[in-house]
């Protein structure tokens, strides 16, 4: 059919229509809305079936620690293991890392279920691989590649001299006599530094659904955070010979889910995927890395595949697109340029609005024939297609999840609004009870709580300032860094910082900009770095007037974290930075450029403060 854009005219052919897709897109968001929303999860520690402890590493023993140091990173996943080797870069040496795991490596650590993988491509997700020497085998590295490629990073720095591992962070607290942060932590350890840094990382405390009568079931449960290959068998890359004569059901059709499916599809004996909300499952085009073109890379190779990649992402033109991948073609195309002959910003908003829609639709209708084209049971197709915007959940790309439907042993059990309880051997879903051996939550992480209830441990500032109350209307931060009241504290994680899709450039960058400022205050002896209220406030409205640009968006969205389950309050980028993500990064460069530090105040241990708001 043709469709006219409303105020320009300009016909587009599309082979749907927008109307009975606006249509299916209310109507599947209403089945799955539910009244308690976020509320609707458990952590792991609530549940007596699955333990939240390391599985990975045999305990270690040691005594408490008591030291001074320039600086304290909370975390050892990449976000730890990228501010600890900026710190060397800047001639910090003095400070240790804290991870509650007995490695480095983070979500990758804990993380080792059956076909775990990137969903960005290796040579720009892995960091640092020119310093390290390190090409990755495949475009999509696997979980063992990336586990090891972070060992390869705290090798590579002797980060593991500085690390305190299978240590949990219980209490950090500001002293205002000594201008040093305390951390205490369940081994006893007392660690005074000048500089905190955390690192903890957004997606670190696993939760599955609060469903009744979980207790009560006599089969085997696993969060897939916590895999459990003595009772499956096999590892990381399949081969799960002990479910052979299992009936195993995976709880939830997200990225992790996505993966998990087709190992287990392959050795069960029945699987059930039990999908609240089909995901959308484009293709992989996974292959080995050629020898040939690792060898022609050039210096700074993966800074300049890095930075195009980043650009087509935020709208810029580049001459060629070196990553050619599903995120540049989704993100790249998002404006729907490619369905007019006319430049897209030449048209009224109105119409630029309406083909931004047509293109996302039609991103979505391609999904539907590549479902159609791979499943053979048409109810079966039917249950797997998506029906909301592309980017109101995060895509996923996979070319073995589909077909695994095909199986004989496979079945899509469809529960919009969840598990409705589980039994003693067994779940039910509208009524019908299902039996099984295991069951598996792919269920994610808790989003939409304070950071206190996540890492299980507040941050006190000056005058006991919590940071959890503090925070309690929203966040207040200078560029998603620092926070009045919490001086020398630097928030590593993803805060009110600009982020599009690469979690780890994203790291890349705060950590420079971090170790920077902890290396510029040690040289100029700087005893006190905080941003002002003024500052900080004013941030706070210009993030705020962002996540505005995608509120229409994702209020129309089927429940997800993306929209905190329906209530934007509680999305989990409410507190983010969502304008362009080259020219947040352009502005921190421009602040460096002219050293004026601007909204900070720096207090020398000569006491001479200069304020700069």
């Amino acid at each position: 059919m043709i469709v006219n854009l409303p105020v320009s005219g300009i016909p587009i052919e599309v082979d749907f229509d927008p109307n009975e897709v606006r249509r299916k897109y209310a109507e599947e968001r209403a089945k799955r809305l539910r009244p308690n929303g976020a509320d609707q999860w458990q952590g792991l520690l609530d549940t007596v079936e699955i333990d939240s402890s390391d599985p990975w590493s045999e305990p270690l023993e040691r005594d408490p620690v008591r030291i001074q140091l320039d600086a304290v990173v909370l975390g050892g996943g990449f976000g730890g293991l990228l501010t600890a080797a900026e710190l060397r870069k800047n001639g910090v040496d003095n400070f240790r890392i804290i991870d509650e795991a007995g490695d480095f490596g983070g979500t990758w650590y804990w993380n080792r279920y059956p076909g775990l993988q990137c969903d960005v491509e290796s040579y720009i997700y892995m960091p640092l691989l020119e310093e390290t020497g390190y090409i990755p085998t495949t475009r999509y590295a696997f979980g063992p590649e990336i586990l090891e490629h972070a060992r390869r990073i705290g090798h590579h720095f002797d980060l593991y001299d500085v690390a305190l591992f299978q240590t949990r962070v219980t209490s950090t607290e500001w002293s205002e006599k000594d201008d040093q942060w305390i951390v205490r932590t369940n081994r006893g350890d007392v660690i005074e530094s000048r500089f905190l840094l955390r690192a903890n990382g957004p997606l670190n405390k696993p939760q599955i659904p609060a469903v009744p009568g979980i207790a009560a079931f006599q089969g085997k449960i696993m969060h897939t955070s916590r895999w459990d290959y003595e009772y499956s068998g096999g590892g990381p890359s399949g081969g799960l010979d002990k479910l052979a004569d299992k009936r195993v059901a995976i709880v939830g059709t997200g990225a992790t889910g996505i993966q998990a499916v087709s190992h287990l599809a392959a050795d069960a004996e029945k699987l059930y995927v039990v999908q609240r909300t089909p995901t959308n499952v484009g293709r992989r085009h996974n292959w080995p890395t050629d020898p040939e073109w690792a060898a022609s890379l050039r210096q700074n190779w993966r800074q300049d595949r890095t930075n195009n990649f980043v650009r087509i992402l935020n709208g810029f033109p580049e001459d060629e697109n070196l990553v050619g991948d599903a995120w540049t073609g989704i993100f790249g195309q998002a404006n729907g340029q490619n369905l007019v002959d006319v430049p897209v910003e030449s048209l009224s908003m109105e119409d630029q609005l309406a083909v931004a829609e047509l293109a996302d639709m039609i991103r979505v209708q391609e999904t539907h024939k590549l479902i159609d084209e791979v499943i053979e049971d048409p109810e079966t197709a039917a249950g797997l297609k998506p029906w909301y915007a592309v980017m109101c959940k995060r895509p996923c790309f996979n070319d073995d999840y589909y077909p695994s439907f095909n199986r004989e042993n496979v079945e899509l059990v469809n529960s919009p609004l969840g598990l409705e309880r589980v039994t003693e051997t067994g779940f039910v879903v509208d009524g019908v009870h299902y039996e099984v051996d295991l069951i598996v939550f792919a269920t994610g992480f808790e989003t939409g709580t304070s950071p206190a209830s996540r890492y299980g441990y507040d941050i006190v500032g000056r005058a006991g300032r919590s940071l959890r109350e503090y925070f309690a209307d929203g966040h207040k931060t200078l560029h998603g860094f620092l926070t009045p009241g919490f001086p020398n504290y630097l928030e590593i994680g993803l805060s009110q910082n600009g982020f599009t899709v690469n979690v780890v450039y994203m790291l890349e960058q705060k950590a420079r900009h971090a170790a920077r400022l902890v290396g510029y205050a040690l040289k100029q002896d700087v005893v006190r770095m905080e941003p002002t209220e003024e500052a900080a406030l004013q941030w706070r409205a210009l993030s705020r007037e962002t996540f505005k640009l995608r509120e229409g968006y994702w209020s129309v969205c089927t429940p997800g974290f993306y929209n905190g389950q329906g209530d934007l309050g509680r999305s989990f980028f409410i507190e983010g930075y969502l304008g362009n993500e080259v020219e947040y990064w352009q502005l921190i460069e421009d602040w460096w450029e002219v050293e004026t530090f601007d909204g900070i105040t720096l207090t020398t241990a000569s006491d001479r403060s200069v304020s700069r708001p």
